[in-house]
């Protein structure tokens, strides 16, 4: 079964255009990762499925039902936002069982799903707790946790993790991932941070200024982007952009290589000057200067290269990409 549906979706604000023509089917059960430079419309589409934004033309279908003059409260889902949105005179429990009660569930129902909750998000030991005295990370579980108890047809969540240090932003990715294999429910999750995109998604969507740039798995977005845009946007660090005539003849205008299909060799046709050198233990980051263009070469275990080598390095056959004037790819 198809948990949603957006057909030919437009949103504006006045004159503003911020979605437009947007198409998507979400599979039951299916992780979908939002994706995007700040302002490309990610956040407005969660807020159009979600309906706290109406649609300028299009259909929004959730669960098989058209839901364009349907409210929030009645569309089957349930959404975690950035900042929290707790209620801080309400502790843990009553945070997590307001909605439920707004709904008439019963006291045996509520507890139920509580438990339920809080078991898969270790919050037990929280629950006479206040937002005020929680971490940032354990409230955000709440937030979670308050979205669980409602059991939706879709889990929307709005950069959740903006929030958080590093630590706690893995460590609570993780509770996500294992929160979505547990229920099995679909969920849309937008961000702007790509390595999030790519271990959470069985499902990507690019946006770039209100349009879809590319669908598809993290692999398959990585492995075959369609222009150059999503080549740069996927992968962490980002491909490296250079003249295509420095290696190649015909139609190309722009080169791209991956930093990990970089490799040192005598022969190697990019003749580089070392800028400097990042020494992570496993791997070794040399960014470097082909001609007047920076680029960044992933080079597996450790290194003694200093800034100021004059060193080679060649592409990984079959690992070149080419793009057109327009930045559009070109295929082999």
């Amino acid at each position: 079964m198809t948990a949603l549906t957006l057909t030919n979706v437009n949103k504006s604000f006045g004159n503003v255009h911020v979605l437009r023509d947007i198409n998507l089917e979400v599979e039951d059960g299916e992780f979908v990762v939002f994706v995007g430079p700040s302002g490309c419309g990610k956040s407005t589409l969660l807020r159009v499925i979600a309906g706290l934004e109406d649609v300028s033309s299009g259909e929004v279908s959730i669960g098989g039902e058209i839901v364009n003059t349907t409210p929030p409260s009645k569309r089957g889902i349930a959404m975690v936002f950035q900042s929290y949105a707790l209620y801080p005179h309400l502790n843990v429990r009553n945070n997590m069982t307001l909605a439920l009660k707004q709904e008439k569930q019963s006291k045996q129902v509520i507890d139920q799903r509580v438990a339920e909750a809080t078991r898969m998000l270790n919050l037990e030991d929280y629950l006479d707790r206040y937002p005020s005295e929680l971490s940032g990370g354990q409230r955000q579980r709440v937030a979670i946790g308050r979205a669980i108890v409602r059991h939706p047809k879709l889990f929307l969540f709005d950069e959740p993790l903006s929030n958080l240090d590093a630590a706690l932003r893995m460590n609570t990715r993780l509770e996500i991932a294992n929160l979505h294999q547990q229920l099995k429910t679909s969920m849309i999750y937008v961000t702007h941070d790509q390595s999030e995109a790519m271990t959470l998604a069985d499902k990507i969507v690019v946006l770039r200024a209100g349009r879809v740039e590319q669908i598809g798995s993290p692999m398959e977005l990585y492995n075959n982007p369609v222009n150059q845009f999503v080549a740069g946007f996927l992968g962490s660090p980002a491909m490296n952009f250079m003249p295509a005539n420095l290696v190649s003849e015909g139609d190309a205008r722009t080169l791209g290589v991956r930093p990990e299909d970089l490799f040192l060799s005598d022969q190697g046709q990019l003749k580089a000057s070392v800028q400097h050198v990042e020494q992570l233990g496993g791997d070794t980051n040399v960014i470097a200067k082909v001609q007047d263009q920076q680029i960044t070469a992933r080079l597996f275990g450790q290194h003694e290269i200093k800034p100021g080598a004059e060193l080679s390095f060649g592409i990984a056959e079959g690992k070149s990409f080419y793009f057109d004037k327009d930045g559009a790819r070109l295929r082999g």
